[in-house]
């Protein structure tokens, strides 16, 4: 039997369709966050602790403080979806104009100036890894990464063809107390919580 690369793709956007239909299903009834990745459904089973949260708040407030008024630093739904590459993200902080968040639907990556994620204690990987491979994949420019774990964190830029597919060419660590640039926008790290053992 011989596969044609339409039926390839009509089978994977099938697929994509299903698992799409399921994380919605489950918004608010079940435990966790659900995002849909490359390899398929990825859950984070703990709630976001205090430190993840206050970690979220102030990034964002940061941002907003130095960033042009027709941007916003946007926590929460909707998510992040490219279909045809079947992948649904949820960043804990994205920069977008306030007039792509008009209407309904989820959000174009291409429409996303950059995508933040506080590292989760019980997943990790999620972030430094999957994310890493998956927001270039569907175009966002700018990927940060906070990890309340390390005190430490990332900014990934450039994205260039691979032949594994688009990847971030430029990646810039900074330690927390450092000021770090997301994308046009410099902001503090000082006093942003870790995670306690």
């Amino acid at each position: 039997m011989t596969i044609a690369p339409d039926d390839m793709r009509q089978g994977a956007s099938l697929l994509y369709r299903a698992m799409r239909d399921f994380v919605l299903s489950t918004d608010d009834t079940l435990p966790g966050k659900f995002e849909i990745t490359k390899e398929g459904i990825v859950l984070d089973m703990m709630s976001p602790s205090k430190p993840h949260e206050l970690t979220v708040l102030r990034v964002r407030k940061r941002l907003e403080q130095v960033m042009p008024e027709a941007l916003v630093a946007h926590t929460g739904e909707p998510d992040v979806e490219d279909e045809p590459e079947g992948i649904m993200r949820r960043p804990d902080v994205m920069v977008i104009t306030e007039a792509e968040m008009e209407g309904d639907g989820s959000f174009d990556p291409r429409t996303v100036r950059a995508a933040i994620e506080v590292v989760s204690r019980s997943n990790p990987d999620n972030d430094w890894v999957s994310k890493v491979r998956d927001y270039p994949l569907i175009g966002v420019p700018v990927y940060a990464i906070f990890d309340p774990r390390t005190a430490t964190g990332a900014v990934l830029t450039d994205i260039h063809p691979t032949p594994a597919g688009p990847r971030y060419a430029t990646r810039k660590d900074f330690v927390y107390g450092e000021a770090v640039t997301i994308g046009d926008w410099t902001i503090s790290t000082d006093d942003l919580p870790r995670y306690q053992d």
